[in-house]
């Protein structure tokens, strides 16, 4: 039995992992005053017809800490660029110049800040549900092991074990979100 639990407290641990991993990648979409390429990752280009991610179709590059530079692997792409970066809904405005876009990053108001910590919070949010989730399944898992003969102390030291899992997941999701917060409100 141990190894079932073992085999669950694992299964748990990569799963949150995951969550970890989704979350980070998220907050690196959102802007802490700095031009960063990761910016447009969320970006979807209409290429003949069929969404497809910026960096499949364009170089983006970050010119200085304000701006950044799209160029296009075809230049008949630039303006399907732009449509794509505007309706991302990140508040970016392309500049084209028929070689490439440049993108001017706006400096972030006290008010664009508090609306960045906001969505990073829901972000985090976001990936505590998942955390959470991932603790019922596992516990789920215990459940079915108990139907199987597991006893009823090796069952709620399992519960613990799991609660301690899922608590020390939680606890780095508060510490990314805390961070990304530190870094955009930081002028």
């Amino acid at each position: 039995m141990t190894e079932e639990l073992q085999m669950i407290y694992d299964e748990l641990k990569e799963s949150n992992s995951k969550s970890l991993v989704h979350l980070e990648n998220e907050l690196l979409k959102i802007r802490a005053g700095k031009a960063s390429p990761n910016m447009l990752s969320g970006v979807m280009v209409d290429y003949y017809g069929s969404p497809t991610p910026i960096h499949k179709v364009a170089n983006v590059n970050s010119m200085d800490a304000r701006t950044l530079t799209v160029q296009a692997w075809e230049k008949n792409l630039l303006g399907e660029i732009a449509r794509g970066i505007i309706n991302a809904n990140l508040g970016l405005n392309p500049q084209n110049n028929g070689e490439q876009l440049i993108i001017s990053i706006p400096p972030l108001t006290e008010e664009r800040r508090r609306e960045m910590v906001k969505k990073a919070k829901g972000e985090g949010e976001h990936a505590k549900v998942g955390i959470r989730n991932n603790r019922k399944d596992a516990l789920d898992m215990v459940k079915d092991l108990k139907n199987e003969g597991l006893s009823e102390d090796m069952m709620k030291d399992a519960e613990n074990e799991i609660q301690n899992i899922t608590n020390s997941f939680i606890k780095k999701v508060d510490d990314e979100i805390d961070q990304k917060e530190k870094d955009i409100m930081t002028v």
